[in-house]
């Protein structure tokens, strides 16, 4: 027990006042009169025994009650071990966590209500001249100063949810910046939180002797929620009157089996109904619905799901672009490879053009989706680079040599992209005996995978050095273990390298239409920067797109409905990539454009899932960590939570039962002075 004002119980020096009393007051005699003296010694001694008992009694009385007065004016109060109670005002800083995972239900009402309300229970705890600060997860900067109680309570009231997620070092390291700027003496703070185990790192809050920091964790009365994770295509690219494969990962993060859970996609304006779904416990299924796309341009899709009470993450928006034509383009010497064009020949998606490599307009490569070289017997400097750059910034190449390559061409090209390097022409029968089913070229290609198909054989063909650094896949593969069609992985694109020459004496790939026409397709359609479907709100991330403006100057702009904004941008090669410096913070499609007319390209977003962990911090796990750190108060606390509150913070205050003895103690001595009159012993006189 610990006193608030100390300095009273010199006033104890008062309880020899009773003493006084006693001495002088109870001292004092009486004259009796008796008609007969022959019992007077007997009455006195008896009289006497019962008066002395008496009379300690009223002085023990009258002593306990003013100590028990003394003890009230000096404030006794009952402290937690490492708390610290000082005299004067109060710098308070309330952190209210109001992320969406409070939008689950407790017994009552939501945890962002219960929240709220015990937040406004301790502002209100708190006296007139206390200064509070009012914290959300927004962490704004209006919120970096310390309120009056009215201005705090009208804070409490603005506050919804919110789409950021903090960590709870940061959130106290904010708390502090703000009472060390406060001008009173005691500081204390508070953490509102359901304390999420992914963002309450406990364990990096320091102690701080200056400042007392109190936990207040809330409980949801059902741990249940279902979200919808993520979404993404099988493709690369998304083709026109294509079976588009999209793939939609569901997670249950609850205790209990969820099932029939109904899934939809509005797919430009229009619902299709998927179909019920049985999520198990804890875990997460796949799902797959195929997209027949009939049109081209933008699509904005969203995936629902219906779940209840967290919905924040019950639809997952996406969207992607079907290009009118895949542009392909050849590049020969003297003549073309007629197989090439003969195999886009009968579908329109498809525009292929051949072109004489001496003709070749550099400024116009990256126009194209899949370039091949057929049979060039040098390559100069400048179409090395300009190939180079092309690959990288996500083009795709093939390249069929001619049986006159220059190998000294090819091999610095080919060095430069990190590929195998071609020996010497070898002239011998080869045969292909495998393919690589497992990569994108060659996947779900045949509906039977059989070993009595048609596969290339060369008559001559450059066999490939190996090198550590070249990361090579193999997509067509001879008896002996060497490629006859490798992939590289170049930055953002790709390298596809033929280590036979394409003509008919050399091999007879381009007469395979088992193999050659899906291999080009397949070659066509994929891409070495997979389109970007979805972001993620609040994630510092550039956005990526291949928009073009007339001046250097022009400035894009993003919005979506009234909302509109000018987000930092800079060139990258074709790229335009978009700074949003945390512009944006709401799901949804956002527009970039130059004029409102003109969309130039279309982006989802989506919040973060990671509010969609139903992982919690229990009581038990808080208090065992707690290391004097810091204190915890159960925020399920039903009753006077205020009064709870100060004396966790503070210290229970003990003066009012100090009163209340006081006045039990003068009660007693009351009772003593007027029921207890000493009676003189009745004698029989005879």
């Amino acid at each position: 027990m610990s006193f608030l004002y100390p300095s009273f119980l010199w006033a104890l020096f008062a309880l020899i006042i009773p003493v006084i009393i006693h001495l002088f007051y109870f001292r004092r005699y009486k004259t009796v009169y008796f008609t007969n003296l022959r019992f007077l010694k007997e009455v006195k001694e008896q009289t006497n025994s019962w008066q002395r008992l008496r009379n300690l009694l009223v002085l023990a009385a009258r002593m306990l009650a003013l100590a028990a007065l003394v003890f009230a004016f000096a404030q006794p109060y009952w402290q937690k071990a490492g708390s610290k109670t000082e005299l004067g005002n109060h710098d308070v800083s309330i952190f209210f966590d109001n992320s969406y995972s409070m939008s689950a239900e407790a017994e009552d009402l939501r945890l962002l209500e219960k929240a709220r309300l015990r937040a406004e229970e301790i502002v209100a705890a708190y006296g007139p001249n206390d200064r509070i600060q009012i914290l959300s997860m927004d962490l704004e900067g209006r919120d970096q100063r310390l309120l009056s109680k009215e201005d705090a309570l009208q804070r409490i009231r603005e506050i919804q949810l919110s789409y950021q997620v903090q960590d709870m070092e940061r959130v106290f390291n904010r708390q502090k910046q703000a009472l060390e700027k406060g001008e009173n003496k005691k500081k204390q703070a508070f953490i509102i939180s359901d304390f999420q185990k992914n963002s309450s790192d406990l364990a990096k809050i320091e102690a701080d002797t200056q400042l007392q920091l109190s936990l207040v964790p809330l409980q949801a009365a059902a741990l249940k929620n279902v979200a919808i994770d993520s979404a993404w295509f099988e493709a690369p690219v998304q083709g026109l009157n294509q079976n588009n494969r999209l793939f939609v990962k569901i997670r249950n993060y609850g205790q209990t089996d969820q099932n029939k859970l109904r899934l939809s996609l509005q797919l430009n304006g229009e619902n299709r109904p998927i179909g019920s779904l049985d999520v198990p416990a804890n875990s997460a299924i796949y799902d797959t619905i195929s997209l027949n796309l009939n049109k081209t341009g933008w699509y904005l899709a969203e995936l629902q799901l219906t779940d209840f009470p967290i919905e924040f993450d019950n639809s997952y928006r996406f969207s992607f672009y079907v290009k009118e034509k895949l542009q392909l383009l050849e590049l020969y010497e003297g003549q073309a490879l007629g197989a090439i064009s003969a195999a886009f020949s009968d579908d329109d998606y498809f525009e292929m053009r051949s072109q004489s490599v001496s003709q070749l307009d550099y400024s116009k490569l990256p126009q194209n989706d899949l370039i091949i070289l057929s049979q060039l017997s040098k390559l100069s400097s400048g179409l090395q680079a300009e190939l180079k750059t092309y690959v990288e910034e996500g083009g795709k190449l093939l390249i069929l040599p001619s049986r006159s390559a220059k190998l000294e061409d090819y091999n610095n090209f080919l060095q430069q992209l990190g590929a195998n390097r071609l020996q010497p022409l070898e002239q011998k029968e080869r045969k292909v005996v495998s393919i690589n089913y497992q990569d994108f070229i060659f996947s779900d290609v045949y509906e039977n995978e059989s070993d009595r198909m048609k596969l290339p054989i060369s008559q001559a063909n450059f066999p490939l050095s190996k090198s550590a650094r070249a990361a090579e896949q193999q997509l067509l593969r001879y008896r002996d273990g060497s490629s006859f069609l490798g992939k590289y992985k170049v930055k953002n694109g790709f390298l596809y390298l033929c280590s036979a020459p394409a003509d008919s004496e050399s091999s007879d790939l381009s007469k395979n239409g088992e193999v050659f026409v899906p291999m080009l397709y397949r070659m066509a359609l994929e891409s070495g920067k997979r389109q970007q479907i979805a972001y993620i709100v609040g994630q510092d991330q550039n956005l990526e797109s291949e928009a073009q403006a007339q001046q250097q100057e022009t400035a894009f702009k993003l919005g979506s409905g009234q909302l509109e904004f000018i987000p930092e941008q800079r060139r990258l090669g074709n790229r335009l990539l978009l700074g949003l410096n945390n512009q944006l913070q709401e799901a949804g499609f956002y527009q970039l454009y130059l004029n409102k007319e003109e969309v130039l390209d279309q982006f989802a977003f989506n919040y973060n899932r990671r509010e969609s962990a139903l992982e919690f911090y229990s009581l038990e796990e808080l208090e065992s960590s707690a290391d004097g750190r810091y204190n915890i108060i159960d925020g399920n606390y039903g009753q006077d939570f205020g009064s709870l509150v100060l004396e966790e913070t503070e210290g229970a205050s003990l003066w009012k039962y100090f009163l209340i003895l006081a006045l039990l103690f003068l009660l007693l001595e009351t009772l003593l002075l007027r029921l207890w009159q000493p009676q003189t012993p009745k004698t029989n006189v005879s």
